[in-house]
């Protein structure tokens, strides 16, 4: 009796200090996290700044103060805000789109799970998840050849996707995490964010051809010193640096549409069943930039969403097969649904990479094989 009294002692006397203790814990570990995330716009922030200066600079001190014809004036500043509009546009989009994560059918059924968490042997684990991706169009595999399951998220992780440690979740299809647009790019912005950087080149563009013959005018003493002299000379500057920075980064990019791979994929092949394959949704540079910029070629310059699928199963790359069956096959391979289908399907796990690179669909006994260009 003595010894359970001393213990309901210890409970009650020795419990409110460990919740405060944990509270402290938990407190700066949350303070630090608000921190984190504030200082994540810090660059979003710069680049605002810079933005909103070159605007000023060229609105008000090259174009209202320095260019004396009121007709280039004017055609300056319509060609000015068109680029401006488009740049802000496609980069407020990459910024406020929500990096889409996989669905719930890619969640453990409560049974597996309960047996997942349970079990502490890493070959059983994965037993249940060959079990569990059997029904799921997931085709690639960890490099030691496991199903690829998130710990932190707890699910089973489509092709091409993988979880973001900034953004705490996986996201589909994900390129990378940009510091610049605080944001993960990946399957829901990553239109935006090419057309981002190429608006963004665009605009330097503008800037520095219009500005170069005012650039010259004050720098050879043509026009005389006055407040508008420093904005010009250094929005010349600042043009030119950024448009090379981000050209190049622009060019990779257009390298990686039409290749069909990602930033993270370009670094590290992804694994098949049969090992790595770097070009291994490669379909052909004509599909490749269509699963990005849609078959439709009118949305291809605008910032509103035209990808093709859903992000969580993707077309790889098929030999011997006509284009009808071809283009079925996309269709039913989470490409969009066919003229006059509703709910297209996805195909499950009895499609098979083979050692050549190929992929086959069991039907019915019969082996269907789709040919679609090779790259080396």
């Amino acid at each position: 009796m003595h010894l359970w009294l001393d213990h309901l002692k210890a409970v009650v006397v020795t419990s409110p200090s460990a919740n405060v203790k944990h509270g402290l814990k938990m407190a700066p570990s949350h303070a630090l996290r608000c921190c984190k995330r504030a200082l994540n716009w810090v660059p979003v922030l710069f680049i605002n700044l810079v933005i909103g200066w070159s605007y000023y600079a060229y609105v008000v001190e090259l174009c209202v103060y320095t260019i004396p014809n009121n007709a280039e004036r004017i055609s300056y500043l319509v060609i000015f805000h068109i680029f401006l509009a488009m740049f802000i546009w496609a980069y407020w989009k990459t910024i406020w789109s929500k990096p889409a994560n996989p669905s719930e059918a890619f969640s453990l059924p409560r049974a597996e799970k309960e047996l997942y968490e349970r079990e502490e042997r890493a070959e059983a684990q994965q037993e249940i998840l060959k079990k569990v991706a059997r029904n799921l169009p997931v085709y690639t595999r960890t490099a030691g050849g496991a199903i690829r399951y998130c710990d932190f998220c707890q699910v089973i992780k489509p092709d091409r996707c993988h979880h973001c440690s900034t953004c705490e979740m996986c996201v589909l299809k994900m390129d990378h995490h940009c510091p610049w647009v605080n944001n993960c790019v990946g399957f829901s912005n990553y239109k935006y964010f090419v057309l981002f950087l190429s608006y963004a080149s665009l605009y330097c563009v503008v800037i520095c051809a219009t500005v170069i013959q005012y650039f010259i005018k004050f720098w050879t003493k043509q026009l005389p010193d006055n407040h508008a002299k420093f904005h010009i000379l250094f929005l010349f500057f600042v043009a030119a640096l950024f448009f090379i920075s981000i050209v190049s980064l622009l060019g990779y990019h257009l390298w990686l549409v039409g290749k069909n791979r990602t930033t993270i994929e370009a670094f590290r092949a992804p694994f098949f069943t049969n090992g790595p394959d770097k070009n291994g949704f490669s379909l052909g540079f004509s599909r490749n930039v269509a699963e990005v910029f849609g078959d439709q070629a009118k949305y291809w310059f605008f910032p509103v969403f035209s990808s093709q699928g859903d992000g969580h199963s993707f077309v790889t790359r098929l030999v011997q097969i006509d284009p009808e069956q071809a283009n079925s096959v996309l269709q039913q391979n989470g490409r969009g649904p066919a003229d006059g289908e509703a709910n297209p399907h996805v195909l499950s796990n009895n499609v098979h990479h083979t050692e050549d690179g190929s992929k086959e669909k069991m039907n019915g006994g019969q082996t269907v094989s789709v040919t679609i260009e090779n790259e080396q």
